[in-house]
């Protein structure tokens, strides 16, 4: 442990009421424009008022002695973090998935500004509790739950991680093709893009497929394994569906080689323009990743 203080990151995205009032310009027009399509306005300032004021009362729990900055979603990818921080968001659980590609090892202390409507997956934590786990974080006296995360590698050097799940495919999610070699079983595949998803994206968008397909994976955020479904993959007299499901473990990959014109894409988390090109003859290789997410429980 350095005996140099921390600095604690706030990361937070911005609100629905924010960004209505950003393309509004007013609180009125933006009522309107809400109120003409059966929607009132109450609802997201009070999500707004929440998330401000667990915004000051975060920052009113850092000790004086320490620093600390605040990081908008948006501005992840121009942000230097640190091996001492202590990495603070403050919203919904996609919010801690935006982070983890960017830190190696730094603990998360995830925050809801309304445990009331939080499902408590990765932001578990009222703010209330935040004063004694910073302090606990900082002398390394704090519960760690190391999630698994997954790696795309596509092309020479380059590669993309995700905590919740990856997706490979058509980034307008019409019919992708593409070759898929799952241990020594190979398929020419057209499918609506390959999902690939750890534990911890077991309860996300996987979960819908797995509801939807009746297929069962089960896997513990912290283990070395990933499942991957192929959505909706098309059986044809060149197309199969054999390999529609499987799992991915230990140092084993899954292969795709794109069949895909142009469009193809290879995103994390969600987050659609940030990818890697997933377009004719790139091949991508996938498994679990050396990084895991450092989340305090």
């Amino acid at each position: 442990m350095s005996s140099l203080n921390p600095r604690v990151v706030f990361v937070s995205r911005q609100t629905e009421y924010a960004a209505l009032l950003t393309k509004h310009g007013t609180r009125g027009q933006a009522e309107f424009f809400l109120s003409t399509r059966g929607q009132e306005i109450e609802e997201l300032e009070v999500r707004d008022a929440l998330q401000s004021r667990a915004l000051t009362a975060a920052k009113e729990a850092v000790p004086s002695e320490w620093s600390f900055v605040h990081v908008v979603r948006e501005d992840l990818n121009r942000f230097l973090f640190s091996a001492e921080d202590i990495i603070v968001p403050i919203g919904q659980d996609g919010l801690v998935a935006n982070i983890a590609k960017y830190l190696d090892g730094q603990p998360v202390i995830g925050v809801t500004p309304d445990p009331g409507a939080s499902e408590g997956v990765l932001t578990r934590h009222g703010v209330d509790r935040l004063p004694g786990l910073l302090k606990s974080a900082r002398h390394g006296d704090v519960d760690i739950q190391a999630r698994a995360m997954v790696e795309a590698k596509a092309g020479e050097g380059m590669s993309l991680l995700a905590l919740n799940e990856l997706f490979i495919g058509h980034r307008s999610h019409q019919s992708a093709r593409y070759v898929v070699q799952s241990g020594d079983a190979e398929e020419f595949q057209s499918s609506s893009g390959m999902i690939v998803a750890t534990g911890t994206g077991l309860t996300g968008w996987a979960k819908s497929i797995m509801t939807a397909t009746h297929r069962v994976i089960d896997i513990a955020p912290e283990d070395d394994r990933a499942a991957f479904f192929a959505r909706e993959p098309w059986p044809s007299r060149t197309s199969g569906c054999e390999i529609a499901a499987g799992e991915i473990s230990g140092s084993a990959h899954l292969s795709l080689l794109s069949r895909i014109n142009e469009g193809g894409v290879i995103f994390a988390d969600g987050i659609e323009h940030d990818y890697l090109p997933f377009n004719w003859g790139v091949e991508a290789q996938v498994g679990m990743a050396r990084k895991r997410l450092s989340l305090v429980v």
